[in-house]
């Protein structure tokens, strides 16, 4: 068992090598404009969660996952040449949703604001009813 300082070292390590590896050495196009949010190692060192997200947002999730899926060999063994350690841990791909959250609860805010300002204006009186209201009527 590795210190937890050590943990997220090694874990730092492996988002930095992964994100590298995508933009320079992976040209699988379901795995194009994805980035890596967070890695996590648990403290035996047997398994690395990566989670991953993509400017596209949820709709190409499964399509993601399965090509981290079918490279995951393949970065495991690049990783384990890159950062030494006794075993490598294997590689777990999860969708990362926090990006799409905090979109969604920015809209919220924002329609809450526009909702509070609306509601907050004095009635102004339709253009139409000075109109009628004239005295060449």
């Amino acid at each position: 068992m590795v210190s937890k300082t050590r943990a997220l070292r090694v874990a730092d390590r492996i988002r930095d090598e992964i994100s590298e590896m995508l933009v320079m050495e992976i040209s699988d196009p379901r795995l194009a404009g994805v980035s890596v949010t967070e890695v996590r190692v648990d403290r035996e060192l047997a398994y690395a969660e990566v989670y991953v997200s993509a400017l596209e947002g949820s709709s190409r999730a499964r399509e993601i996952l399965e090509g981290l899926d079918h490279a995951s060999g393949y970065l495991r063994h690049e990783l384990s040449q890159r950062i030494e350690l006794f075993t490598f841990p294997r590689l777990r791909f999860h969708w990362d949703p926090t990006f799409e959250k905090a979109d969604r609860i920015e809209r919220l805010i924002a329609s809450l604001h526009s909702q509070e300002i609306q509601s907050n204006q004095p009635d102004q009186p339709d253009p139409g009813d000075a109109a009628e209201e004239s005295p060449d009527g």
